[in-house]
């Protein structure tokens, strides 16, 4: 087989189309769980300063204020617990790359690097309202990792 330039044009075009990541039903969901967890912190009394922080180094869901400190929001949903609680699905890569950002957040916005903080979880299992009846649980995880 030839390389990609031996290739028709059309073909080329195909092969990269199909390597994009369009998981869009997956970022509608992510976007709706995000929801439901920024809606259950403001209850608890945090204030919401952003959502979706993007840096170089990854992305934080939500960036709250809980009284005089900041809070890194991570939320992760799973709709069964096959694989482990959504809670343990915050691998320590992913919480390297969130603490990057964290400190990209915190320079960008003329925090101090001793402002304080901390890095949360939220983890939302069970049902999703559309489809059934029952209530998903929520499991709020302050200071998860450091």
């Amino acid at each position: 087989m030839g390389s990609i330039f031996s290739r028709p044009a059309s073909s080329v075009r195909v092969a990269r189309q199909a390597l994009k990541p369009t998981n869009l039903v997956g970022r509608r969901s992510g976007a709706h769980w995000e929801k439901v967890a920024e809606s259950y912190l403001r209850k608890q009394g945090l204030r919401l300063l952003q959502r979706n922080f993007s840096s170089r180094f990854g992305e934080i869901d939500l960036i709250m204020i809980d009284g005089n400190s900041l809070a890194f929001v991570e939320v992760r949903y799973r709709d069964n617990h096959s694989f482990g609680s959504s809670t343990a699905s915050v691998t320590t890569a992913k919480q390297n790359k969130i603490r990057m950002s964290a400190k990209h957040y915190l320079q960008a916005h003329n925090f101090r690097e001793d402002y304080p903080a901390r890095f949360d979880v939220i983890g939302i299992s069970g049902s999703d309202n559309k489809t059934k009846q029952q209530e998903p649980n929520i499991d709020w995880i302050p200071g998860a990792f450091y």
